[in-house]
């Protein structure tokens, strides 16, 4: 949840982090408490960001439904298919598709010097070395009851589970602390949306705006303020 609220990290990518993306594990030695360092700094892979099939864990295959061609493009391969019809050549549509171009997420790189974050971070990397000191900077931050990583759709259900059952929040879900990330740096610290955009890790500014809306206190406050309510 700190990471979450903390850093605005996608339930994908917490799911996806690794020990060598927060700290330093220093060498495992019989007997002895397993020591680490924090970093101040996380560089978060591109691999693990929204649309990107991180990992190859991506289980699902896209299927097309419509075709786009521009104009040129489009006669060129009709011209194309003319002449192998014309020279009796076998014709499969397939072989016409235009490229599909992947979406490979995008790499960012956030502080993790906030106080209450890495107090946090320390707890919790403690906990697992104490179960396991054997740890390697390529396993999995965080793990499941039955010890395995994560799947997104899983940190998904026990964000939503711990915020609205355990905290209370209503309508809360794991996007809720992303939201709350970006909504206190556009409009409580006032900055500028290029800032949000950077740390949310969004390609396009304009997905970023989709969090400037006015909140309901703001659009309240505005009324308020209007001359044709003050009293002379």
């Amino acid at each position: 949840m700190q990471i979450s609220f903390k850093l605005g990290l996608r339930a994908q990518e917490i799911s996806l982090l690794e020990f060598k993306e927060v700290c330093q594990l220093k060498p495992y030695r019989k007997r002895k408490t397993r020591e680490f360092t924090l970093f101040e700094n996380m560089a978060l892979p591109a691999a693990y960001t929204k649309g990107a099939d991180a990992m190859n864990r991506s289980k699902s295959k896209y299927e097309r439904t419509s075709l786009t061609f521009k104009r040129k493009e489009f006669d060129r391969v009709i011209r194309q298919i003319e002449k192998m019809a014309k020279a009796d050549v076998n014709i499969n549509p397939s072989d016409f598709y235009p490229i599909i171009r992947e979406n490979k997420g995008k790499s960012r790189t956030l502080s993790l010097k906030h106080q209450e974050l890495r107090v946090a971070l320390n707890e919790h990397i403690c906990e697992r070395l104490v179960r396991c000191p054997t740890l390697l900077p390529s396993d999995h931050l965080f793990v499941s009851q039955k010890g395995g990583s994560y799947s997104p759709n899983t940190l998904q259900e026990h964000m939503a589970l711990m915020l609205r059952d355990w905290a209370g929040v209503e309508k809360a879900s794991s996007h809720s602390g992303r939201r709350t990330v970006i909504d206190d740096i556009i409009h409580k610290q006032k900055k500028s949306v290029r800032i949000a955009q950077k740390i949310a890790g969004h390609k396009d500014p304009s997905t970023t705006l989709i969090y400037t809306d006015a909140t309901d206190e703001e659009q309240e406050e505005t009324l308020l303020n209007l001359g044709i309510f003050k009293r002379k």
